[in-house]
Order: structure tokens, then C-alpha cells, then sequence
């Protein structure tokens, strides 16, 4: 097949899941000998110099990528609250640049298949039926506005509470609006795809969950460390990392650190603001900031956390600790759309004291962190290979 891929945000380097989801599907894709057009927009916050990307990433795709300032600005919300209907996490990507490099691809080039990543691109969904005949998929990495829902339920501030759910209301309608204007939806978990046909979808769906490249991974899993340490690891300037880390903090460090005096939590991730970085000072939190390689970082501490009160989708790093043999303790909505047992290959804690109760237990019982090491791995191998994945996805499109 001929497939024009279509990204909000170049997918590449690897630094967040979205751009780590993108990518698994354009090398999968790539990979089982299909020919692969990326047409990504390059924004600010995730901007990549082409020129320097790797020869043996050059050659999975033609990428063709456009400038687009998509920063948050206050000036802009507010204009956008006043005077639009839409929600601002939607215009800000619908962009004449974008639009002319799309016209533009089309003009060069004929698809059998047009996969947009993300929501926000069906916008482009009219330009895409005007200047191609290809079929148009539909790959939603989350249900957005139960994402924003979820995170105004969570919110104490009586003005910032209000305006979540103003956006949230915004983009549901959004969302409903695009709702079998695709021809295909690729939902990344069951979960999500059972929402989206309880609101409407009437299109056929398959689900595609992020992949792991099974011949990545080490050989083995990663030994476990004589001195035990906590660790997250994720964006920064993301809302639902920040609210959830916070929530760890104030409601189960100090019981931890009162049991453990020594136990460390080292905290990663990009792009943290300077108010999250100083409310995080804390005993025996360590701020890591940016790190270069995620396996190098996992490999030095323990236990991983994913204390998540709101989001969608799937988290790819649970996947990525998983894969490497790391033991997870995650709130339910973090480890959704991963069908891990509770204390087989990761831990589901949703409260205080259940977050507080896992962690002290694998403390007590080295052997339990073994055993969880060993079957998270094993499971990622069987439920998570991209090449099955991507192999699965192609024949529910060539039979479509």
C-alpha cells in the first residue's frame, strides 16, 4: 500500500508517547514493505531539524514537515473563549501552512490509505476527500475529552475547574462532530474504541495498541537494584503528570518516607515548569529533569510509578518500563488499555493507602519484585510485538 501517515507533531525524536506511538506505526508500517508518506507539522515545542535525523530513520518515509507555532499563549485562550466555539487545543493546529503542504503531497502522489494521528487532524479530513480518493483512517490515540474531564474533576481551584470543563464540553462536541467522517477508526485501546461506539461511531474499527519492537529489547530483564528507589518518568508540562505526582506527594510520601527513611523518588521527565520543580523539593525527592536515554534511567532505580487521576488512551512508558522488565505500580486510569494482572506483571493501586500498601510490600518481598520483573516482560513479548500488530492492521485494511 501507499499510505500518507499525518502527524500533529513530527515523530521524531522519541521524547513523548505520542511522538513514540507515531513512530512505532510509521516503522511498522515501513517495515512490512509498505511505502510510507509522513506529513507532519513541526511546532515549537517539538521542533526537529530534519537534516539531522538518523540515515536509517530517513529511510522508513519521505518526511515532509511544515513550521507551525502552536504554543500556548494566554492572549490566544482568551480570544479563543470569547469568540470561537471550537476549543483552543483543536485551532490551534488547523493551519493554512498545513493545508498547502497537504495540497501540495497530493499533488506529487497517489495513497490507498490516509491514517491521521491524532483527533485534531480531522479537520483536514474535507481537504483530504477534495484532492484524494484514499481511504481515510481514523487512529484516535485517546478519548480527548474524557481526558479533560477527568482532570476538571481533579482540580481544587474553583476558576481553573471551570474553565477544564468549559474545554472539555468543547472538545465533546469537537470530537462527536468528527465522529464517521473516516472511513476507518484505529482505536489504541478496547476501551476507547467502546466509547467511541457508544457516542456514535457507526465506521468499522480495529484495535492497533502502540507496539513494542520486540527485537529491541535486551535479552533479559533488568536486575533488580541492591538499594531500592522509586522513579516517574514522563512530561513534565503534561497536566495529568503533574496533578497525579502532586497527589503522590501529599498523600503517601510522608507515610512511605516514616517506614523508609531512606527511600528515594527520582522524578523525570521534560519541559517541567519552574513551579512544579520547586513544589517537588521535598525529603527525599530528587528532580532529574530531561534525561538522555530512558533505558539508562530505568535500569538505575526500582519500582516505577504512575499515580494518574486523569488521561486516556495508553501510557507508553508503562509499556516501555513493562518491556524492560521494570515493576509498576499505576492507578487504573493509568494502566488502561493494558490488560496487565494486578500482582503478576505490574501493580494497580487507586488510593492512598493501596499506593502506599504496594510499594512497601515490594519493599519487604525482593523476590515478589523478581517474579513481577520476569512476567512483565513476558507479557509485553506476547500481547505487544509491533511487527503482529502492524500485520493485523494491514490485513483488516486490504480486507475493508
Amino acid at each position: 500500500m501507499n499510505v500518507l501517515v499525518v502527524c500533529n507533531k513530527f515523530p521524531y525524536p522519541l521524547k513523548d508517547g505520542g511522538q513514540i506511538a507515531s513512530f512505532a506505526m510509521i516503522r511498522g508500517l515501513a517495515e512490512a514493505g509498505n511505502s510510507v508518506t509522513v506529513a507532519a507539522i513541526n511546532t515549537a515545542k517539538h521542533y526537529y531539524d530534519v537534516k539531522k535525523m538518523p540515515k536509517q530513520v530517513q529511510s522508513l518515509a519521505d518526511f515532509r514537515t511544515v513550521f507551525v507555532n502552536t504554543d500556548l499563549t494566554a492572549k490566544d485562550a482568551l480570544t479563543n473563549l470569547l469568540f470561537s466555539k471550537l476549543p483552543y487545543t483543536a485551532t490551534r493546529f488547523i493551519t493554512d501552512e498545513f493545508s498547502d503542504l497537504l495540497r501540495q503531497i497530493f499533488q506529487e502522489k497517489q495513497f490507498d490509505l490516509v491514517q491521521l494521528e491524532g483527533l485534531y487532524l480531522c479537520s483536514y479530513i474535507p481537504l483530504i476527500r477534495e484532492y484524494s480518493q484514499a481511504k481515510i483512517a481514523y487512529r484516535a490515540h485517546n478519548v480527548e475529552f474524557e481526558i479533560w474531564k477527568r482532570l476538571a474533576n481533579e482540580t481544587k481551584n474553583i476558576a481553573k475547574r471551570w474553565y477544564l470543563n468549559n474545554l472539555a464540553k468543547r472538545v465533546e462536541r469537537f470530537e462527536k462532530s468528527m465522529l464517521n467522517q473516516y472511513d476507518f477508526l484505529i482505536p489504541i485501546t478496547q476501551r476507547d474504541g467502546e466509547t467511541y461506539n457508544r457516542i456514535g461511531n457507526t465506521k468499522p474499527q480495529f484495535v492497533a495498541p502502540t507496539g513494542i519492537f520486540v527485537n529491541d529489547l535486551p535479552q533479559k530483564a533488568m536486575q533488580r537494584e541492591e538499594h531500592l528507589s522509586l522513579f516517574h518518568l514522563g512530561a513534565l508540562d503534561w497536566s495529568p503528570n503533574q496533578q497525579g505526582l502532586l497527589w503522590f506527594l501529599d498523600n503517601c510520601w510522608e507515610q512511605l518516607r516514616k517506614s523508609h527513611p531512606d527511600l528515594q523518588l527520582f522524578v523525570a521527565g521534560r519541559n517541567a515548569p519552574q513551579w512544579f520543580v520547586d513544589r517537588i523539593r521535598i525529603a527525599g525527592v530528587q528532580y532529574v529533569g530531561e534525561v538522555p536515554d530512558a533505558y539508562e534511567f530505568m535500569s538505575q532505580h526500582s519500582i516505577m510509578i504512575v499515580p494518574l487521576l486523569a488521561g486516556g488512551g495508553m501510557r507508553i512508558k508503562i509499556l516501555e518500563g513493562l518491556s524492560y522488565g521494570k515493576v509498576i505500580v499505576s492507578t487504573s486510569i493509568g494502566a488502561e488499555g493494558i490488560s496487565a494482572e494486578n500482582g503478576k506483571e505490574m501493580c494497580i493501586a487507586d488510593t492512598p493507602n493501596e499506593f502506599v500498601s504496594a510499594i512497601q510490600a515490594l519493599i519487604s518481598q525482593p523476590e515478589k519484585i523478581d517474579s513481577i520483573s520476569r512476567n512483565a516482560q513476558e507479557f509485553i513479548t506476547k500481547q505487544f510485538d509491533n511487527s503482529l500488530i502492524i500485520k493485523d492492521l494491514i490485513g483488516f485494511y486490504q480486507k475493508s
